[in-house]
């Protein structure tokens, strides 16, 4: 049975979980999370200005690239999900105290899921253990 035969149901699974899909999911929606928190105006408060303005987009954009690269590559996810937490815990300072905390955490969990993950194991058939019998008979050299 190929793949082609699969229902787009199992396909969509077998794809899944063949890359770290939430850590990818989680880093990228953190990212979101911070950009959206970092044009907010509480108020008449709105404080964007210098390097903090550029952090406050640069950091949030990061992050949903991290997403997406840790979905679409799943061979180099422990380098982008090392990265990505990097950048999640350095967005405590750069972003509105990591997007009010609530996007550092998404972004950090996203990471370490990422990093965590591993693909699944190939379905290789294991060869049958040889008896007893057959393994003192092989240890000794004798025949019966």
């Amino acid at each position: 049975m190929t793949t082609s035969d699969l229902t787009p149901r199992a396909r969509f699974r077998l794809w899944r979980r063949s890359r770290p899909l939430v850590g990818g999911l989680l880093v990228a929606l953190g990212g979101v999370e911070m950009f959206f928190s970092g044009q907010l105006d509480i108020g008449k408060l709105h404080i964007q200005l210098g390097i903090e303005g550029l952090q406050a987009t640069v950091i949030p954009i990061v992050l949903v690239l991290l997403g997406i690269l840790l979905i679409s590559m799943p061979t180099h996810r422990i380098f982008y999900g090392v990265i990505a937490l990097a950048v999640a815990v350095y967005s405590l300072v750069g972003v509105n105290l990591g997007g009010f905390l609530l996007g550092m955490l998404l972004s950090t969990v996203g990471g370490i899921v990422a990093v965590s993950w591993a693909p699944p194991a190939a379905s290789v058939p294991h060869a049958q253990a040889p008896t007893v019998e057959e393994a003192e008979r092989a240890s000794t050299g004798a025949e019966r």
